[in-house]
C-alpha cells in the first residue's frame, strides 16, 4: 500500500491532507522520512507526529441530521451532531457539512478514501435536496438558476431544478454537483428568495430513504 494511502486510511484524513503532513516531515516509516510513493508492508512502523498509525477496520454512518444540530465538534452553544451518536462513534469525521439550519443525509466515516472520492470537485458526486422557498420561484429566475447560473463572490453557481409538486413553485428538487457553503440559500438570496427548509434526499451513491430524523445506519461495509 502506498504510503499516503495508508496515512488516508489508518488516519481518516484525505489522501490529499496525508500527502501534505508527509511532505511536511510528520510521517516516519521505521524512524526515516519516506520516499514519495513509497510501498508500505505490514512488517514497516510508521508513526504521526511520532505517534504509531495502524488501519482500522472502514466505518461509515449515515445519518439524518435534524436542524437545529451543528457538524463540528465544539457546537459553541448549539447541539453538534455527535450527541446524537454513541461514544463509540465519535472518532468518525463528517464527509462534507449540513449548516445548522439544515436537514437530511450526512455521512460520517473513519474512511479517507470514500471521503476524497466524495469531496474532491473532479469526481462530481451528485447531492439532491429537497428545498421549499418562501415565494414562489419566477419563470425567468428559475431559468437563470438552472440554464445560465448566478454569479456569486465565489463563482458562478448553476443548480438543476424540478418541481416536488405539479403546480406548486415554492418547494424544488434541487441537484447540485458543488457544494461550496451555503450555496444553494446563497443562490437563492440573490434572486431575493429566502430558503424556509433544506433537506438533503442523496449523496453520491446514497439515499436517505426511510431513515427516522436524528437516526443512523451502518452502511454495508462497516462494522
Amino acid at each position: 500500500m502506498r504510503i499516503n494511502r495508508f496515512v488516508a486510511s489508518a488516519t481518516g484524513m484525505s489522501r490529499r491532507d496525508a500527502d501534505h503532513v508527509i511532505s511536511e516531515g510528520r510521517v516516519l516509516v521505521n524512524g526515516r522520512p519516506p520516499q514519495l510513493g513509497q510501498d508500505i508492508t505490514r512488517d514497516d512502523a510508521v508513526t504521526l507526529d511520532n505517534a504509531p498509525l495502524i488501519i482500522q477496520n472502514t466505518l461509515t454512518i449515515l445519518l439524518n441530521k435534524p436542524v437545529g444540530y451543528v457538524c463540528s465538534r465544539d457546537g459553541q452553544g448549539s447541539p453538534t451532531v455527535y450527541s446524537l451518536l454513541p461514544p463509540k462513534l465519535h472518532h468518525l469525521k463528517t464527509v462534507g457539512r449540513l449548516d445548522k439550519d439544515s436537514s437530511g443525509l450526512l455521512l460520517l466515516t473513519n474512511d479517507g478514501e470514500l471521503t476524497q472520492r466524495l469531496t474532491h470537485p473532479r469526481f462530481q458526486k451528485a447531492k439532491q435536496y429537497e428545498v421549499n422557498l418562501n415565494q414562489s420561484l419566477q419563470p425567468l429566475h428559475r431559468q437563470m438558476i438552472s440554464d445560465i447560473g448566478l454569479q456569486l463572490a465565489d463563482g458562478s453557481s448553476r443548480l438543476q431544478l424540478e418541481r416536488l409538486h405539479d403546480g406548486n413553485d415554492t418547494a424544488w428538487r434541487v441537484t447540485m454537483h458543488e457544494g461550496r457553503n451555503r450555496q444553494i440559500r446563497r443562490t437563492f438570496e440573490a434572486l431575493g428568495y429566502t430558503v424556509t427548509k433544506l433537506h438533503r434526499t442523496h449523496f453520491g451513491p446514497y439515499r436517505l430513504d426511510a431513515i427516522k430524523s436524528g437516526q443512523y445506519t451502518t452502511l454495508p461495509g462497516g462494522d
